[in-house]
């Protein structure tokens, strides 16, 4: 018969076994959130979404070696009421885009280019570490030490990125990018200000670790009014005494990290080319695939070497093992493919495991020629689509069965989709290409018609009942589109008769 002394250690064992596989879930389900409206009544009424407008980039930043601009989200009421920015960046090549970190958690798509970025977790160990090289080899024997221990480097990891990648990261957590390429990194970054990781303000604030916001091109007469008036880095506010002792440097050098007489704005130019160590200058390298398969495993699983295994820390098999990017235009990586109409890929928590931590999420969705997207909803978040190529037409219908927004988007555009807003998209002659950022990490569309749609869901007697049709045309209705998923290919017959009707939806 068992005794308690052989019975408490097994509950025990139990018990921590649960807590650690628990541990591994992601919390909630996708129809909870971590954000929610902020606002008293007043707000709510002004958030109605009754007209809602496409945006471009408008107000321009030239910095050094880049340009910054803007789609004005932080001035447009349905973006406030949503809670997201949206900015647009040029950076030139061999343009870095100096450390900084905001107080939202946000998503950066790769719309053209390649290069490096490091993201500078807190806690996490400096894992690249340099060796030396035979020269340096030859003047540590030559018992010059200091030049060993000036010439050696380590810092955290650093990834490449290249077109179509999406990029995650955390509120707080600092991040630098380098266009190593030839050719111009362009990108778009969205923030999420309403997300329970902000408990700052609910305005984006964005904390540089080194430059200043200053353009080159400005000049202002110095005065202890404008010195405060005017944004710098967040060294620039410490005393330079106090700075210096605290990390161990001369007042001179603390004057320098302040950056006070920098006029190189916060993406500068690196004329000789970056010397930063890289995955492919540390020998053969792993395929990307293969990489993200294996940090994916190791996150939860024990590491062993030499024979023995040592359970790791939570630090290192969470934080610190996260891939902070997916690439979204590799065509095995596609959820939904129809060759006659397009493909869609999602990037979520389930396959991009940091978004459980950010609560944001990502489509990629291409249309080819006059192809449409079925109408649908998205249960659980806002929508921003960003198109990255050609041109489509878009309609969003409200609550009240009212059009909301009825136009054409191009390249570079965005267009804010109200949480279960419904909206349908068709492609124009060059087809229709964009990037959809969402406010969940695990989103739910809710399709009206195709496979797995609400239509396909109903009786057929429900439909002949709701909208007085005969039990031939509810099936029409219901069964036309039950062979294709939410990229419908287009029919030309029906785009006639739609013509006819005055509905727009062929482009001839």
């Amino acid at each position: 018969m068992a005794t308690i002394s052989t019975i408490l250690p097994l509950c025990l064992s139990l018990l921590l076994f649960f807590q650690a596989s628990l541990a591994q879930l992601p919390f909630g389900s996708p129809w909870q959130s971590s954000r929610g409206f902020r606002g008293d009544k007043t707000s709510q009424q002004q958030c109605n979404f009754e007209r809602l407008t496409a945006l471009e980039p408008g107000l321009q930043k030239r910095l050094e070696a880049g340009i910054e601009q803007r789609y004005g989200t932080e001035k447009n009421n349905d973006f406030r009421c949503a809670g997201l920015d949206v900015w647009h960046y040029v950076i030139e090549s061999k343009g870095l885009v100096l450390p900084s970190y905001i107080n939202d958690n946000k998503l950066i798509y790769i719309v053209q280019g390649r290069g490096i970025f490091g993201a500078l977790l807190p806690g996490c160990p400096a894992t690249f570490q340099s060796t030396w090289s035979p020269l340096q080899q030859q003047m540590a024997q030559a018992g010059e030490g200091q030049f060993s221990q000036e010439f050696r480097d380590e810092h955290q990891q650093i990834q490449q990125f290249r077109k179509g990648d999406l990029i995650a990261l955390m509120a707080g957590v600092p991040l630098w990018i380098y266009n190593n390429g030839d050719s111009p990194i362009v990108l778009v970054t969205i923030a999420d200000n309403t997300n329970s990781a902000n408990q700052l303000n609910p305005a984006i604030q964005k904390f540089l670790l080194a430059g200043n916001f200053r353009r080159p091109d400005q000049q202002q007469q110095y005065s202890y009014e404008a010195e405060q008036a005017s944004d710098r880095n967040i060294f620039a506010g410490f005393s330079q005494d106090l700075l210096a002792e605290a990390l161990g440097v001369s007042t001179q050098l603390a004057s320098r990290l302040q950056a006070k007489d920098d006029r190189r704005g916060y993406i500068v130019r690196v004329a000789r080319g970056l010397q930063a160590l890289q995955p492919s200058l540390q020998g053969e390298q792993v395929p990307q695939q293969q990489q993200e398969r294996y940090d994916e495993y190791t996150m939860g699983e024990q590491s062993c070497a030499t024979g023995a295994c040592r359970q790791q820390n939570g630090i290192d098999e969470t934080m610190c093992s996260f891939m902070f990017k997916r690439n979204m235009d590799n065509p095995q990586s596609t959820d939904i493919y129809n060759p006659r109409g397009g493909w869609i890929t999602r990037a979520n928590s389930q396959n991009f495991p940091i978004l459980g931590i950010v609560q944001m999420s990502a489509t990629r969705t291409v249309l080819q020629r006059n192809a449409l997207l079925t109408p649908h909803w998205t249960v659980n978040a806002h929508t921003v689509m960003y198109v990255t190529a050609g041109r489509g037409r878009v309609q969003v219908v409200n609550n009240r069965g009212r059009s909301v927004f009825d136009g054409e988007l191009r390249q570079t555009q965005i267009l804010l989709i109200p949480q279960n807003f419904v909206v349908v998209v068709k492609a124009r002659q060059e087809g229709f290409a964009w990037v959809s950022f969402k406010t969940n990490a695990n989103c739910i569309d809710s399709q009206i018609a195709g496979k797995q749609s609400v239509l396909r869901a109903l009786p057929v007697d429900v439909l002949a009942s709701a909208y007085r049709l005969s039990r031939e045309e509810s099936r029409s209705l219901k069964f036309n589109r039950g062979d294709e998923t939410a990229v419908f290919e287009p029919r030309h017959d029906q785009q006639q008769a739609y013509a006819g009707l005055g509905l727009g939806l062929a482009d001839h």
